[in-house]
């Protein structure tokens, strides 16, 4: 069975949301991942200033797995009706869709994790829930799964979610395999997120400081 990932990029992009999570895939054995965008092939810049080439959407297998990223660039698109209606168009053909960090108030405001749980990035937690106030948001997760549908929390936490998924889908060896090649020591309880608000306000408190995020 091939595994089909696709990954839509849009300025502004988190860089570690795309290729943490593309990273997973690319070192499972019959996984094909390909990033692509809403607006038409071409590049796109993400946080620092990486640029990658997308395909455009008619390019990607609808019936694939959808990945979402966050970064700065879900502020803008959060409004922007025409592309979330697309998005929303993807999401109700994919069998699997998946977020990382502010990704998922893109997927919120499509509407479909109304009444579902969901989880995203801890330092922008209250605008995230802004964006979906019908959505049973989990701050303290480091990834929700509710029916076909997986939120992560921030940025690194998408790479235990997709090796979750590896598990779920292709078995244990093939997510062991995955980790190993990658070097990764997994964090496989979903339901712990050690850089929720509680613990990074403590982590302050003794002089450790976290970076903005978007």
């Amino acid at each position: 069975m091939v595994l089909d990932v696709n990954i839509v990029v849009f300025d502004g992009f988190e860089p570690l949301d795309v290729f943490g999570p593309f990273e997973v895939f690319v070192n499972t054995d019959d996984a094909r991942v390909r990033l692509f965008s809403l607006d038409g092939p071409g590049v796109k810049v993400g946080e620092g200033g990486v640029r990658v080439e997308s395909m455009g959407s008619e390019e990607v297998d609808p019936k694939g797995v959808l990945l979402i990223p966050g970064g700065s660039g879900t502020r803008a698109l959060v409004g922007n009706d025409r592309w979330i209606g697309q998005l929303a168009s993807l999401v109700a053909r994919s069998p699997q869709v998946m977020t990382v960090c502010t990704g998922s108030a893109l997927l919120a405001a499509t509407g479909v994790l109304d009444g579902r749980r969901a989880t995203s990035n801890d330092l922008a937690f209250d605008w995230v829930v802004s964006t979906g106030e019908r959505v049973d948001w989990i701050r303290d997760a480091r990834w929700v799964v509710d029916g076909r549908f997986r939120t992560s929390s921030g940025i690194s936490a998408g790479i235990d979610m997709a090796l979750a998924f590896v598990e779920d889908t292709c078995g244990s060896e093939a997510a062991d395999k995955a980790s190993m090649q990658m070097e990764y020591i997994r964090n496989r309880d979903s339901g712990y997120d050690p850089f929720a608000r509680k613990r990074v306000l403590h982590s302050q408190g003794r002089g450790i400081t976290t970076r903005r995020t978007a």
